[in-house]
């Protein structure tokens, strides 16, 4: 059994993507650039705003799209995540996890205040014990800075520690970092985008994904 899970959040523990898909729009729609749908918004998201921004603002000059992202940036840690979920099965996994002693945190390229704040209030009851998103300091996912720091946090070596997450950026962290990974089939990424970017392990519920924790 592992002794520590270091979660991704959009797509993994969150189902973010109204929210972003509506903070996004808003920017967007300020500086008269079309809004993009929801099915772009799951394309675009998972490696950091900047780069969701120059996505959805394809085709518009530099000062346009820093414009949009800076309007964004002051945007998004307001949201209020009205429109975001947990998974089917999350609840009574975490707290069984949380149970048995294992340690979890969150390792995302979310900026950090707007993932507090999605922590706060749909995660908070899990007690998560690290929640490291996109800082100045911090480099993004696939730099394993940030993984290894907390594993280093938790006295742990990696592994003893598992990576889960949707999305390509998180194998490639894993990999990075010498952690394994477990890649998840209810994010934003389809299995064979997951096995392109070198996934090998994959969970398609929560409970496929305790089973898998618990037997590594």
């Amino acid at each position: 059994m592992k002794k520590a899970v270091l979660f991704d959040l959009d797509g993994t523990l969150l189902d973010t993507s109204r929210d972003i898909q509506r903070v996004l729009n808003a920017s967007l729609k300020k500086f008269s650039v079309p809004e993009i749908s929801h099915e772009q918004t799951l394309r675009y998201v998972g490696n950091g705003a900047k780069l969701l921004v120059e996505r959805a603002a394809a085709g518009c000059d530099r000062e346009v799209i820093q414009k949009i992202y800076a309007d964004f940036s002051e945007r998004f840690p307001h949201c209020d995540n009205s429109l975001t979920t947990l998974y089917a099965g999350e609840d009574e996994v975490l707290r069984d996890l949380k149970d048995r002693g294992i340690k979890m945190a969150i390792v995302t390229n979310k900026p950090q205040k707007a993932a507090e704040n999605a922590v706060e209030k749909h995660l908070k009851k899990y007690s998560f014990d690290f929640v490291i998103g996109q800082t100045e300091e911090c480099p993004l996912k696939p730099d394993p800075l940030s993984t290894l720091s907390v594993i280093k946090r938790f006295g742990l070596i990696v592994s003893e520690c598992v990576f889960v997450g949707d999305g390509e950026t998180d194998v490639i962290t894993s990999v990075n970092a010498g952690v394994d990974c477990i890649s998840v089939l209810w994010g934003f990424r389809s299995k064979d985008e997951l096995e392109a970017a070198g996934a090998k392990v994959f969970a398609s519920t929560y409970f496929e994904l305790k089973r898998l924790i618990l037997c590594r």
